[in-house]
């Protein structure tokens, strides 16, 4: 359904190859702007391609005029955890050896990829790699323990996600593996000390809320710059739905803004 999405026009894409993954280098046609967000699709870890995440990458270009590189991590099953969060590390990586001022990037990403700017980000700080200016999350997913209340309370509500459904394809990531890893639930369990500025964007219509809102409390906790930034009566990933959900626009112009913000200095 994501990739069913209308594609600004206003851009242009071109395949690469980033830390030997495939990746789409995506440009405005207009001026540029310095900077480059590096973009990770969704799919809960086994679905997706930085196609079907192209209307949400195009979208955040051609707000900003900052180019954008949606990169193709391994899914599950044949790669489960960790294999994408090292894709998405080894990815940023390859852009700071290149000469990429960390200053200058921002993550961004929807559903698992919106929790991949926050694992990433986690593996980089433990790497002693200098973390990206900012991160922006739409709908992330958070903690594979699915402790959230919102799993229980938004049931039937959610019009895409059952917990039965979430259950069967986090299977698939997990491979069996414990949960309650900090990569794997850092909405739980991560130290979030010394993020960079955070936004978390999450509809009401979610069984995914409550990840989003207890990441931004442990943010706010580790003494983080966060922005939890909740829209009452849309579903997941709601921001793809620009041009027809007014809300998907003012959302859409929010993110572009604290792109502007942190990319400023």
């Amino acid at each position: 359904m994501m990739g069913t999405f209308p594609v600004s026009d206003e851009v242009t894409q071109v395949p690469i190859e980033l830390a030997g993954r495939p990746a789409v280098l995506v440009e405005p046609k207009s001026a540029a702007r310095a900077g480059t967000i590096l973009y990770f699709h969704g799919g809960s870890f086994s679905l997706g391609s930085p196609q079907t995440a192209m209307c949400l990458t195009a979208e955040l270009v051609r707000r900003t005029s900052v180019r954008a590189i949606s990169f193709d991590y391994r899914l599950a099953p044949e790669h489960p955890f960790p294999a994408g969060i090292e894709d998405c590390l080894a990815a940023y990586r390859s852009l700071l050896d290149d000469g990429v001022d960390p200053a200058s990037v921002v993550f961004a990403g929807d559903s698992a990829g919106g929790g991949l700017t926050v694992t990433t980000s986690l593996s980089a700080r433990d790497a002693g790699l200098p973390l990206p200016a900012a991160l922006i999350a739409f709908s992330p997913g958070l903690d594979h323990t699915r402790s959230g209340a919102t799993m229980i309370t938004k049931e039937g509500v959610d019009p895409f996600f059952t917990l039965g459904g979430m259950g069967h394809t986090g299977a698939m990531y997990l491979a069996g593996q414990n949960p309650d890893h900090p990569l794997l639930a850092p909405a739980v369990h991560a130290d979030l000390c010394g993020f960079p500025p955070l936004l978390l964007q999450v509809g009401t219509n979610e069984l995914l809320l409550d990840d989003s809102v207890r990441l931004a409390a442990r943010a706010r906790d580790a003494g983080v710059d966060v922005i939890l930034d909740i829209t009452a009566d849309v579903p997941h990933v709601f921001q793809v739905f620009t041009g027809t959900l007014d809300e998907a626009d003012y959302a859409l112009d929010r993110a572009a803004l604290f792109v502007a913000q942190h990319l400023a200095k």
